[in-house]
């Protein structure tokens, strides 16, 4: 599908499936996209990526040839690597740490050119993907918030009430740690996360915003799309690839 098409199918809160890469390994990006998912991220903000790594990637999954989409999840919320990314071919940016809805529209102004935003012009990537004209270049960006802290679950309806929002997006382990887990995946707080998990997608869903999340395996993002997220992204290249290699170890010693 194209950048537009992708951007459309978000906004009508369309079931989506995505992967999540952290590796600037361009050969295994393609493998990845040609598997066939809807989406894959670069992780600009915690992934081994540097410009030249994410540039690289989104070229990788392009020549997968098949219609996925690349992402990028940026370092901050700033206009430069908002911007870089964009230039850089992809057709949407997952921004992290937005905790208000000043943050939010931040986001937004700096991936829209104006009169809009305050996007520099400078398409390069971005113009052989989506057209010189800004208006059709700011129609075809995706820019989703993530949820990860105490304030921004607070504050999640403001968040998702930000006029140019396409939708939002769930960081599990900071969201579990701002619930108050001792660790990412610390059970004693499983019912108070679980509650805002729920929280998020129905606050979502009744601003008509989608609403996604990061999820360790297909099984657990079936469930959070049978469960009212808009999309899903599954597990990382990293992890399974230590996973992967790990259970044939398994197999071999027995």
């Amino acid at each position: 599908m194209t950048s537009k098409d992708f951007a459309d199918r978000l906004r009508a809160r369309q079931p989506t499936v995505g992967y999540w890469v952290t590796l600037d390994a361009p050969p295994a990006t393609e493998r990845i996209a040609l598997a066939g998912y809807d989406y894959v991220v670069l992780d600009g903000q915690h992934g081994l990526l540097d410009a030249r790594g994410i540039l690289d990637g989104l070229l990788a999954i392009d020549a997968a040839g098949n219609g996925t989409v690349g992402l990028v999840r940026v370092e901050a919320n700033n206009a430069t690597p908002i911007g870089r990314a964009l230039d850089a071919g992809a057709a949407g940016v997952i921004v992290p740490l937005v905790d208000t809805a000043e943050d939010a529209l931040r986001a937004v102004e700096a991936a829209r050119y104006p009169p809009a935003g305050i996007r520099s012009y400078g398409p390069t990537r971005a113009g052989l993907r989506i057209g010189p004209v800004p208006a059709e270049a700011d129609a075809a960006t995706v820019v989703l918030a993530m949820i990860e802290t105490r304030q921004g679950l607070e504050n999640v309806a403001a968040i998702c009430a930000a006029p140019g929002l396409t939708g939002i997006y769930v960081g599990p382990s900071d969201l579990r740690l701002a619930v108050g887990g001792k660790y990412p995946s610390d059970p004693d707080v499983d019912e108070t996360f679980d509650g805002a998990i729920e929280l998020i997608a129905r606050t979502a869903a009744a601003a008509g915003v989608a609403a996604g999340i990061h999820t360790r395996s297909g099984e657990e993002a079936r469930r959070r799309l049978s469960e009212g997220y808009t999309f899903a992204t599954v597990s990382s290249d990293l992890d399974h690839l230590q996973a992967v290699a790990a259970s044939h170890l398994a197999v071999v010693r027995g």
